[in-house]
């Protein structure tokens, strides 16, 4: 327990550096319509912005139908998590659910799945850059 304390401290820490509200983390369930209804809202953003180790852009996630989900999930890993190194991609695995097992099987057809799977495998982390709507 006591890790995990140090572990929170140090992110609000880091979140205060970067003006990262850090969240607390859901349970998530089996079901992915039931992990998006506990994420926070996605109302006044653009889109996100995955950016590497180098400051290259290397996708965008838009706020536009079939997407949103997409959306929320790494809106949420950002404010939870602060950032997508391999700790946030396996949570954000389990709060896709069905979606994950489905772009295992179907390698391509989950793009920001595919991401996930990639970064905790042992890929690079991203920074997750939130761009609010004009």
């Amino acid at each position: 327990m006591l890790r995990s304390a140090k572990i929170r401290l140090r992110q609000s820490h880091l979140s205060n550096q970067r003006s990262i509200s850090v969240i607390q983390a859901i349970q998530p369930g089996a079901v992915f319509k039931d992990n998006l209804a506990m994420l926070p809202g996605i109302d006044g953003i653009e889109r996100i912005d995955l950016v590497d180790g180098q400051g290259a852009v290397v996708a965008s996630i838009e706020n536009k139908p079939g997407k949103q989900g997409s959306l929320a999930v790494y809106h949420y890993l950002r404010e939870a998590f602060g950032s997508l190194d391999a700790n946030a991609a396996e949570h954000g695995l389990a709060v896709f659910a069905e979606h994950t097992a489905d772009a295992r099987n179907r390698p391509g057809a989950h793009p920001n799945v595919d991401r996930l799977l990639e970064i905790a495998a042992g890929g690079p982390a991203l920074r997750i850059d939130v761009i609010s709507a004009a």
